[in-house]
């Protein structure tokens, strides 16, 4: 009945008034229409009035130019449907009394009528709703096209910003980006084409377009105008940068770039020249280590490959090197005056020196500069500064000399050379500028060779009568007044001995000392041992310890048949020799007591012993030494080795492993005070403990009589039971087995063998005998131990 209802309400709707009224025409529809706006692909809902629920709702559409109306959809409220034709639409579907159009078509672009049925005061009431749907298409993508995408500069270029579709009016925007550059909108252009006429390098880089409606705005993907151009003439720059008036200088052994750039695209190809030679491709030439043939003129050829054009620029690049390491200043002294000579030769260009004092500055000149001054007028420490300036260096190079006298006075000293055959007068006065200048005066105030700056050195042959002789060393500089001057007197050495006799304990240490007392040239000490041999610091316990004048023989570990006797210690020079006599006694500790071997024994397996000792009579010990030795067979014994060493003094017994099973050993015990032993003991050889097997055979014995007892009740209870499975066997013997048995364990195994089980005597009654006679059975029982 709905079903019915649903298709024939729609006629009644289209072709029959309700209540009376007329039918709408189209052209009153059109007029009181409703406009709607809907988007393509997305959704709108068209709604039916604004009264209650109506009870029949009819939605029709007629497209635009038509004059047909078509059917969309009918409800009742209870069910509802769409005809088939309106998928054209989009995705229809009603809710409530609107009918929502999802992903809208363009072809859904029409007018829409909605019917609806109400019943009011008990009546019918048919009521409609015009919409007018406008179907906006939203803009498509834009894509920039370039009618030339690499002109020529100079030539014309047009750009168009191409849209598929979308609904007019469509309004369009351009934006430029050059390469290095953001996008910057071109202000003034909002139409479809771009006109550049002519084309420049300025209008190099990305085009995008934008294009909007009423709906959206898209913007194009970036489209590249490259703009063929160049070269312009190249411009060469040199780093570090440095100016002359004929091009380009760099100083030498540092890096220089020489740079080219030839405005060009695309990017010019680019070759250096030096002296119309080719030396690189590429717009940059780095020169690691500048030298001074690098000098010379350098071209830069540019070339475009896309054009075929060529441009190109000259320049000369000199290179600067300073002098050899730096200035170098002198002050050569004069009669009453003082020069200062300043000198730095070489270099490109050459450097200029000037010197600089307290009193003003002195003259300039290019390498070498002098100036001289009067020496009264130079107080002392006046400080005089040399200033070499060039181009290739960033910072002055300076030398400078202080102006000061020597402190103190003239040293003089004396030394043997060449075993003794010459000795040579040594004067120094080291410090001042200028240095003092020595020379040697002998004892008549005569020279004794030439002069020379700070050090001075004369050599005279030794000979004995030089003994007592002065000589004298002058100093002169021009800042002291008056001269200063040293002596020395030429002497044979002499020396002392600390103690002329040393006594040490045996293993203990000793000291003797040697003092030189005087002699010039300075004597070389030196010890020699009991057999008139020189020590040695190192060997034999020997350590020599020198201590200015002094030299200590120290002995370490005194041994008497070492280091017992006579040493000297004697003191050599150019002119003579001296010696003295130390007498050292090694004592040794005295002998300790004796010792006996109270017990020595074999422990288990004969691979330990205990030792145990005892002291005889009274004495000092520090300790015990235990030796043995292995008996081998035939004549002779061997040699004694150290069982145990480093036994306390207070221990009276050892336990001594690692001994060999098979082979015999003996053993002796000495007593020891520091490094003296007593007399050795008595020699021992290890015993065996005493046997203790006894109580294991009375042990085995009480055990086999307690078996055989417990044997011979099972065998009489079974007998007692079964009479008739023995015969008469004889008489039972078991005191007597009982007695061998014990006899047997007494004198061990080897009585063991001899028990025997006792023989069964057969009866002599009768052949027919009662099964019920006693059975006689002698049952033997041999324990082993």
């Amino acid at each position: 009945m709905v079903g019915q209802l649903l298709l024939l309400t729609p006629l009644c709707l289209l072709y029959r008034g309700v209540s009376g009224q007329p039918h709408p025409t189209l052209g009153a529809s059109a007029e009181e229409a409703a406009s709607i706006q809907g988007v393509r692909g997305s959704s709108v809902e068209l709604a039916c009035g604004s009264r209650p629920a109506p009870l029949v709702v009819f939605w029709s559409f007629t497209p635009l130019g038509s004059l047909i109306p078509h059917p969309v959809a009918v409800t009742n409220g209870a069910e509802s449907k769409v005809e088939a034709g309106a998928s054209a639409l989009g995705a229809v579907s009603l809710q409530n009394s609107s009918l929502v159009l999802r992903e809208l078509r363009e072809g859904a672009r029409g007018h829409f009528l909605c019917q609806a049925l109400h019943v009011a005061g008990g009546q019918l009431h048919a009521t409609y709703s015009y919409l007018a749907l406008a179907v906006l298409v939203p803009v498509s993508k834009p894509q920039v096209r370039l009618s030339d995408p690499s002109p020529v500069e100079g030539t014309s270029v047009v750009a168009t910003c191409a849209v598929r579709e979308g609904t007019e009016p469509v309004t369009f925007a351009w934006q430029h980006q050059a390469p290095q550059g953001s996008w910057e909108a071109l202000v003034g252009v909002t139409k479809r084409l771009l006109h550049l006429d002519p084309v420049n390098r300025t209008h190099l880089g990305w085009y995008m377009c934008s294009a909007h409606n009423a709906v959206n705005r898209l913007n194009s993907e970036g489209a590249f105008l490259d703009v063929i151009y160049g070269p312009d003439n190249p411009v060469i720059t040199v780093e570090p940068p440095g100016f002359i008036e004929e091009g380009f200088w760099a100083s030498e052994r540092e890096e220089v770039t020489l740079n080219c750039l030839a405005a060009s695209n695309p990017p010019s190809h680019y070759a250096w020249l030096r002296d119309h030679t080719q030396v690189h491709a590429g717009p940059t030439y780095i020169i690691a280590s500048a030298g001074r043939t690098h000098t010379g003129l350098y071209t830069c050829l540019a070339h475009n490959s896309r054009l075929d054009s060529r441009t190109q620029t000259t320049v000369r690049l000199t290179i600067y090197y300073p002098p050899e390491g730096r200035p170098s200043c002198a002050v050569l002294p004069t009669l009453g005056a003082v020069t200062f000579v300043c000198a730095w030769p070489g270099g490109l260009p050459a450097a200029q020196l000037q010197w600089e004092g307290p009193q003003g500055t002195g003259p300039t000149a290019p390498s070498n500069v002098t100036w001289s001054r009067a020496a009264t007028e130079l107080p002392n420490s006046s400080v005089f500064t040399c200033t070499g300036q060039h181009p290739a260096l960033a910072l002055p190079a300076l030398c400078r000399i202080t102006l000061w006298e020597p402190l103190l006075s003239p040293t003089c000293w004396t030394t043997g050379t060449i075993r003794d055959q010459f000795i040579m007068l040594r004067c120094e006065w080291p410090g001042g500028e200028p240095p003092a200048v020595l020379s040697w005066l002998d004892g008549q105030q005569q020279p004794l060779g030439g002069s020379s700056s700070s050090l001075a050195v004369h050599l005279l042959q030794a000979q004995e009568d030089l003994t007592g002789r002065e000589f004298t060393c002058r100093g002169t500089h021009p800042l002291r007044v008056p001269d200063p001057h040293c002596r020395l007197q030429l002497e044979a050495p002499q020396l002392a001995v600390a103690e002329p006799q040393v006594s040490v304990l045996e293993g203990g240490e000793a000291w003797l000392g040697c003092a030189l007392l005087g002699g010039m040239p300075p004597a070389q000490l030196l010890w020699l041992g009991p057999q008139r041999r020189q020590v040695e610091s190192g060997t034999s316990g020997y350590t020599l310890h020198p201590e200015g004048a002094q030299l200590h023989l120290r002995i370490r570990d005194a041994d008497p048949a070492r280091h017992r006797g006579t040493y000297q210690c004697v003191a050599l020079n150019a002119l003579g020799n001296s010696s003295q006599s130390v007498l050292l006694e090694v004592l040794r500790y005295p002998a300790p007591p004796n010792v006996t071997i109270s017990r020595l024994t074999y422990g288990r397996h004969r691979r330990e012993v205990q030792l145990q000792w005892a002291i005889d009579g009274p004495g000092n010990w520090t300790g015990f030494l235990v030796q043995r030795r292995a008996r081998v067979p035939g004549p002779g014994a061997g040699a004694w080795e150290t069982a145990a060493s480093d036994i306390e003094p207070e221990s009276r017994g050892r336990r001594l492993g690692g001994l060999d099973p098979g082979v015999l050993y003996a053993f002796r015990i000495l007593a020891l005070n520091h490094r003296t032993a007593g007399y050795p003991s008595e020699v021992k050889i290890p015993a065996d403990p005493p046997f203790s097997a006894y109580p294991a055979v009375l042990g085995a014995a009480g055990t086999g009589m307690v078996v055989a007892t417990v044997a011979s009740l099972l065998v009489f209870q079974y007998a007692a039971r079964h009479p008739e499975t023995f015969p008469r066997l004889g008489q039972l013997l078991v005191p007597t087995e009982q007695s061998h048995q014990i006899r047997a364990l007494r004198e061990g195994p080897e009585a063991q063998a001899g028990i025997e089980t006792a023989p069964t005597t057969p009866s002599s009654g009768p052949a027919q005998e009662s099964t019920d006679a006693p059975v006689n059975v002698t049952t033997t029982v041999t324990a082993t131990p």
